[in-house]
């Protein structure tokens, strides 16, 4: 019996494949018919091996590097949860899935290189949570544990790398997807639709909200309509904490303008349906109140057209840690500029082109 491991070519074929949303057939035209959708078939059952200008082909048209074909498996998601599951088709979830997974992999390979692991800690081991009301608590414990204070937060997505969550902005326009969280061998992780850099207190909401199904201790067996309750009351006191919220918010209120809604959502950088959903959860406004607003926004639409003021939070919402360990190992002699180039999915004149000059 033969000990030899097992090449990793067909499923990182499938993978390329799958991040692309092709079929065998879309792939077969994709490389001009040179080989056909049942020899592909062929090569992701590990029947058949491509000729080398095959695979120079496959590379071309699937944009990977002919060395990804071979490089090893590192992790797996596991505990997939779609923020909009339900409104993806098959194809398109399979594909977010696969790119997440491939981009976690560099990033993982990058961290051990440059011998930077950043490991996540679960914040409340041993603890459960068993009511909505008690996500108040969590959230104001999370952050005294992170050291955040009760000041609006600066920069969430910064704020999770710097805790041991892996982010991953995926490139996409598709509105029916936010986000996404899962676990992998090396901690949690989350995926964010890049279409969200365009409105930045939705982002925020959506990191926030991925971060509470990570740190809430739910017990085994609870359903996701059961953990949907706490993660959204979790999301609203983290990001709209009760000390700093109430006196900006003011005392109990009948009525509030647009322009003092949109200066809460610079402030807090959250968007008006939260600040108005908290100010009801804290006691600032009556049921009726808040009632009254969702029918005034319903009716112009806000959920679906968007807020007015979304342009107006302009925070620092991203981070580049990925990054800047690729250029480390790169200017530190780690890795070589093609090694770097493949990491971060660049051509080698782009990164060439930072390295020009290298200081010290």
């Amino acid at each position: 019996m033969s000990d030899a491991t097992p090449s990793p070519f067909p499923r990182r074929l499938l993978q390329a494949r799958q991040m692309m949303g092709w079929s065998l057939r879309e792939l077969s035209e994709q490389i001009g018919g040179a080989v056909s959708y049942a020899a592909l078939a062929k090569y992701e059952h590990g029947k058949m091996e491509p000729s080398s200008g095959v695979l120079l082909a496959l590379a071309s048209a699937l944009k990977q590097s002919p060395d990804f074909f071979f490089r090893p498996f590192r992790l797996q998601l596991t505990g997939i949860r779609f923020r909009k599951k339900s409104r993806l088709s098959v194809t398109a979830e399979t594909a977010f899935r696969e790119q997440a997974c491939e981009y976690f992999e560099r990033y993982q390979e990058i961290e051990e290189l440059v011998g930077d692991v950043r490991s996540f800690v679960p914040p409340f081991p041993g603890e459960s949570i068993t009511a909505p009301e008690q996500a108040e608590d969590f959230a104001r414990r999370l952050r005294a544990k992170w050291n955040l204070g009760m000041d609006p937060l600066p920069n969430v997505q910064q704020l999770l790398e710097d805790n041991g969550i892996k982010v991953f902005e995926l490139a996409t326009e598709d509105r029916q997807f936010d986000g996404l969280k899962a676990g992998t061998g090396a901690g949690p992780v989350v995926v964010l639709a890049s279409w969200l850099n365009s409105n930045l207190p939705r982002k925020r909401m959506t990191e926030v909200h991925e971060l509470a199904h990570i740190v809430l201790p739910f017990a085994d067996g609870t359903t996701d309509r059961e953990e949907e309750p706490p993660v959204a009351r979790f999301a609203g006191a983290f990001l709209l904490p009760e000390e700093s919220f109430k006196p900006a918010f003011g005392s109990r209120r009948n009525h509030l303008g647009v322009g003092e809604l949109i200066q809460l959502k610079v402030t807090f950088g959250a968007s008006i349906w939260a600040i108005m959903k908290r100010a009801e959860q804290l006691g600032l406004i009556s049921p009726a109140v808040f009632q009254r607003f969702c029918i005034y926004a319903n009716e112009r639409q806000w959920r679906t057209e968007g807020e007015p003021g979304d342009e107006l939070y302009q925070g620092p919402e991203r981070h580049g840690r990925f990054r800047q360990l690729v250029l480390r190992a790169v200017a530190e002699d780690i890795i070589s500029l093609a090694k770097g180039a493949e990491l971060l999915g660049i051509d080698l004149v782009t990164l060439r082109r930072e390295f020009q000059e290298v200081v010290g």
